[in-house]
């Protein structure tokens, strides 16, 4: 090989060599922010595109046309860009007395339900957390294994159940009682809410009170408290940030549930889930359907948002 190739070989491998050390300076340094990209790209093209979109449709207007809206920017003569902004669907949601209702009933069944699961879910957890190694990891299975169920199949399995002619009203009658009236009322969508989501608070409040020090327990005991004084003086609080984490994932999709009520309600109760479907299937009228979803949105977003503020500042002062 010549001496001007080899020194051009040289030459390259130097360049590479301080190309690779640039880029190893740069992870070095900015490696914490190429880790955040990941989730905020995925939060950017699955959560905020898809709200901007919805928000677009819930300024416009229904038109008979494809799509069923009309555009939020027109270019008129002379290259004009038009934006025409119609916030009528959201004055709408307020002036109809159907949408209130609705909103009000959805928050009412999910806060029951919410309220049910935590009554449920607390001392499952506790059981789960106070009982042995071998017998916790079988509990934590059996928590998790309707989850590899559809959960559509779930809940026609519970339509079955509540039936008229179901498990449950066969055993009342084998018990020579009379047959009571279950599918298609809000015993049985309050039924089906909780079942379904009884494991989304059951898992952070055992993952909580893993981490809880027991020994505070019993220090508490050695001291002359009562079982019930150490439960709400000890255990609750430091289990309360478990209790936030499971209502919310409880709460908030239980106040948007479609399937449930539709199927163990029937159309009897009255939830927000089934409003969305209607406006956009049956009435077809989109910008009235997007407005309540943001409206919904808004309500759920709103207080979480306002709590992280309080806890930020709380932590702050700390």
């Amino acid at each position: 090989m010549s001496a001007p190739a080899e020194s051009l070989d040289v030459s390259r491998g130097k360049a590479s060599s301080r190309a690779l050390n640039r880029l190893s300076l740069f992870i070095q340094h900015h490696w914490k922010t190429m880790v955040l990209i990941v989730p905020f790209t995925w939060l950017l093209i699955f959560f905020l595109a898809p709200f901007f979109f919805v928000l677009k449709i819930s300024l416009a207007e229904t038109a008979v046309s494809a799509p069923p809206f009309t555009p939020l920017i027109e270019w008129v003569d002379e290259g004009i860009m038009h934006v025409r902004v119609v916030i009528d669907n959201f004055n709408y949601l307020w002036e109809d007395d159907l949408y209130v209702t609705t909103y009000l009933s959805s928050l009412k069944i999910s806060s029951i339900s919410t309220l049910l699961c935590l009554l449920l879910g607390y001392p499952i957890a506790y059981a789960i957390v106070r009982s042995s190694h071998a017998t916790k990891h079988i509990l934590l299975m059996l928590i998790i294994l309707p989850f590899w169920t559809s959960f559509l199949l779930r809940v026609y399995a519970w339509m079955g159940i509540l039936a008229d002619q179901g498990l449950i009203n066969d055993f009342i009658k084998w018990m020579g009682f009379e047959p009571v009236r279950l599918l298609y009322t809000h015993t049985a969508v309050y039924i089906g809410i909780v079942y379904t989501y009884v494991p989304f608070m059951i898992l952070p409040l055992y993952a909580n009170m893993e981490k809880l020090d027991w020994e505070l327990l019993e220090a508490a005991a050695d001291l002359g408290a009562k079982p019930m004084t150490t439960f709400f003086t000890v255990t609750l609080p430091a289990t309360a940030p478990g209790i936030l984490a499971g209502s919310l994932l409880v709460f908030i999709p239980a106040t948007g549930e479609y399937v449930i009520p539709d199927l163990l309600g029937g159309g009897n109760v009255l939830m927000i889930g089934r409003v969305l479907y209607n406006e956009f299937n049956a009435n077809v009228d989109w910008p009235v359907a997007s407005a309540v979803a943001i409206a919904l949105l808004l309500v759920l977003v709103l207080p979480m948002m306002l709590y992280q503020h309080v806890q930020g500042k709380e932590d702050r002062h700390k």
